[in-house]
């Protein structure tokens, strides 16, 4: 039977199911692993992200909030970015593990002696084994379509749950620096 055919769920009952997945995929999230994201992000000299599709947009926006933190901070592949080196982190996220780019990427990252920082629902993947450290998400990913892990469509719960952990990184690291809201908009785009 077609989608066209079957009757689609209310809005309420979508956005109930993707909060309940969230938060189930959230609370499953190792908070040691947390604290080790968060003291390779704030120790290195250079923060670059790289990831692609939805993912690789998550980490756009938690590079925005890095630099708001007054990190220094690159998205990989932009024409601005420098070369990465030792002392620098590379924070990559692909859910299979497996994505071209991004294991390519960590790889180069390795070779040039930094240090990897994954986010990926498979850690004994490529991306895993490259990745000195690492930040499991129990989320299907966009190659799992069997609702095992989620009723939503491809990655999506993969990618948001890499939004909402980069976002409550960054509030723990701010209060951790001790900035006001004011020291931060300081560094806010003004030529927007």
């Amino acid at each position: 039977m077609s989608l066209s055919a079957v009757e689609a769920p209310s809005y309420s009952s979508n956005h109930t199911l993707i909060l309940h997945e969230v938060e189930r995929t959230l609370a499953a999230i190792s908070d040691a692993d947390i604290a080790a994201a968060q003291v390779a992000i704030l120790a290195a000299e250079h923060v670059f992200v790289m990831g692609a599709g939805r993912s690789g947009l998550a980490l756009k926006m938690a590079s925005m909030r890095l630099m708001h933190l007054g990190l220094a901070v690159h998205v990989a592949g932009e024409v601005t970015s420098p070369a990465i080196g030792p002392g620098d982190l590379l924070l990559v996220a692909s859910g299979s593990g497996t994505t071209a780019g991004v294991v390519h990427a960590a790889e180069v990252a390795v070779k040039a002696g930094a240090q990897v920082l994954a986010l990926t629902a498979a850690p004994a993947s490529k991306l895993g084994q490259l990745a000195q450290s690492l930040i499991v998400i129990p989320a299907a990913t966009k190659q799992d379509h069997g609702g095992m892990r989620s009723e939503q469509y491809a990655g999506a719960l993969f990618e948001q749950s890499i939004l909402l952990i980069m976002d409550a990184m960054f509030q723990s690291m701010w209060h951790e620096r001790g900035e006001s809201a004011e020291e931060l908009w300081k560094r806010h785009a003004n030529l927007e």
